[in-house]
């Protein structure tokens, strides 16, 4: 049993050693030659077979990466799509504001529009807050700051949000009218809505 065993792998050292020596110098064949003669046999059986599931091993880990590129591919890809519906959304909000902002503008220039008139004031400038958007407003009149909230093209939905902010505590509340964009006198638009 020994010797078959014996035999058997003198005849894989052999095939390793051919596969090696057609890989390798005159120099470096001899080299291994030495190194393999010194070695034992039971430590040359654990080399080939080590070596054997390293193989296994490395096609294993192999199959994983490309498994995991493929993964990486599909997920970049996705991402990409996604990117682009991103794109595709900020556009679309883009134009959305857009078209308030006309809308907006032009109920404003056309027509009359009631706001509620919340306060006016020498030395508060609360203009940047115009921009946080909705019906905020502040105008300078004559060095007085007069702030809005509102706009209402229905003189009953301006007095009844008029109404609802005296009940949360601004005392001074009032309607104030625009005409095409300007501010007028309340009795100039009211005599065509209140018979």
């Amino acid at each position: 049993m020994k010797n078959l065993v014996l035999i058997i792998c003198l005849v894989f050292c052999t095939s390793l050693a051919q596969q090696a020596h057609a890989q390798l110098s005159k120099k470096e064949k001899k080299e291994w030659k030495k190194r393999q003669k010194s070695l034992p046999l039971e430590e040359f059986k654990r080399i080939v077979e080590e070596s054997s599931s390293m193989k296994g091993k490395v096609s294993s880990l192999e199959g994983q990466v490309s498994s995991l590129q493929s993964r990486v591919a599909d997920k970049d890809a996705e991402i990409n799509r996604l990117k682009s519906d991103l794109a595709a959304a900020r556009e679309e909000a883009s134009s959305a504001l857009n078209t308030i902002e006309t809308v907006n503008e032009t109920r404003t220039a056309q027509g009359v529009v009631f706001k509620v008139q919340i306060g006016a004031y020498k030395n508060m400038d609360l203009k940047k807050y115009e921009s946080a958007g909705g019906d905020f407003a502040a105008e300078d009149i004559d060095g007085i700051q007069k702030f809005t909230l509102g706009s209402f093209g229905d003189y009953w939905e301006a007095d009844t949000f008029k109404k609802y902010l005296r009940e949360m505590g601004v005392k001074d509340a009032w309607i104030v009218p625009y005409k095409d964009g300007v501010r007028v006198p309340i009795k100039d638009v009211l005599e065509g809505i209140v018979n």
